[in-house]
This record gives structure tokens, sequence and C-alpha cells, in this order.
């Protein structure tokens, strides 16, 4: 199991969980809105830092970012599962190719 693996099951479980816990089951109790603009303001955190350069910083941000991106996810009942499965699909294809046929 990869550390993806484990983080999601551990957001998964934080649902419904007393939101004075933790602090992903306060972002899921505040609803998929709240969530999604929490992984907007992260990703907006890593953009920034790709820019300046700063390999430490963008590394933090791109886990902040992944771990936002799974409780985005949490809250709407989307598995990991079901986005892996998106990639091994597309896995092979030329990104123009792919693009063009959506």
């Amino acid at each position: 199991m990869s550390v993806l693996d484990r983080l999601a099951a551990t957001v998964e479980s934080r649902k419904g969980a007393d939101p004075d816990s933790s602090w992903t089951a306060k972002l899921l109790a505040k609803g998929p809105e709240k969530a999604a603009e929490k992984f907007g303001e992260e990703a907006v955190e890593a953009i920034i830092e790709a820019v300046k350069g700063d390999r430490a910083r963008l590394t933090s941000e791109a886990a902040d970012v992944l771990y936002h991106l799974l409780v985005m996810l949490a809250a709407r009942d989307v598995p990991l599962s079901d986005v892996l499965a998106e990639l091994e699909r597309r896995e092979g294809t030329s990104g123009i190719a792919e693009k063009a046929s959506r």
C-alpha cells in the first residue's frame, strides 16, 4: 500500500468524525465547496513556489496539494482508486491525442 493509499484511507476514516478531533474532519464537515476552496489555495501556493524555484518549499506545498486533493475527492465520494484507474487508462496515450478525444 502506497503512502497515497494510506493517506486516502485516513482521510476516508475521518468522515463523520468530530471536527474538533482532526483537521481533516473539520475540512470535511465544512462541505465539498470548502474542501475545493482549500485545494485551490494550496495549488496556488505550489505554483508560487514553483515560480520562485525553491525546491524545499515546492516539495512541501506539493504535499499539501496532494493531501487537500484527497480531502476534496473524499468530500465528493470519489475514491483515489477511481483517479488511479483513470490515469492507468490514459497511460501510454499522447497528451495531445487524449485531449483531442474529449
